[in-house]
C-alpha cells in the first residue's frame, strides 16, 4: 500500500489533535494538575483595590514599619516598641501561590511586640504574607513576600 502527500499530512494532524487531546484531558481530570483561580471571587477582591491601595500607603508613611522575617523558628512579626501591643487588632494572612490548601490566617496576638507563627505550620517555598491591621483607628496593609528553606 502506498501512501501520498495528502494521506500523510491528514495522517498528521490527526496523530497531533490525538497527542493535544490525551494531554487536555490529562490535566482536567488529574488532581495532581489543579488549576485554580489564584483569588476566590477576583472580581470582588478587584474593586476594592483603591481602599487596599491607601491602605499599603498608611504603612508605607510610617516612620517605624513593623517587620516580617523568616527565621530558624518561624516567622516573626515584629513591631516597633513605640507602638502600644493592645491596640494593635488586625490578622494575618499567610498565602501560598502554588497550593491553595496551605493558606491560612491567624490573628495578630503580640508578647513583647512581637507574634511568632512556628516553622512546622510552613510548607517550604514561597509565602506571600499581608498583614491587615489597624492601629489608633487608621488601618494599614503590609505585604512581604518570604522563602521558607
Amino acid at each position: 500500500m502506498k501512501i501520498n502527500w495528502g494521506t500523510g499530512i491528514v495522517i498528521a494532524f490527526a496523530l497531533f489533535m490525538t497527542f493535544i487531546l490525551y494531554f487536555v484531558f490529562e490535566v482536567q481530570s488529574n488532581s495532581k494538575y489543579d488549576n485554580d483561580l489564584v483569588v476566590e471571587e477576583y472580581y470582588k477582591h478587584d474593586s476594592h483595590f483603591q481602599e487596599e491601595m491607601a491602605r499599603i500607603q498608611n504603612a508605607h508613611d510610617l516612620q517605624q514599619k513593623p517587620s516580617i522575617v523568616y527565621s530558624e523558628e518561624g516567622v516573626k512579626v515584629a513591631f516597633p516598641a513605640n507602638f502600644e501591643s493592645d491596640k494593635i487588632k488586625g490578622n494575618i494572612l499567610l498565602y501560598r501561590p502554588s497550593n491553595k490548601k496551605f493558606d491560612f490566617n491567624t490573628q495578630i496576638m503580640l508578647s513583647n511586640s512581637a507574634l511568632l507563627i512556628p516553622k512546622d505550620k510552613l510548607v517550604k517555598g514561597r509565602w506571600d504574607v499581608n498583614m491587615e491591621w489597624q492601629y489608633n483607628g487608621t488601618k494599614y496593609l503590609t505585604k512581604e513576600v518570604i522563602y521558607v528553606n
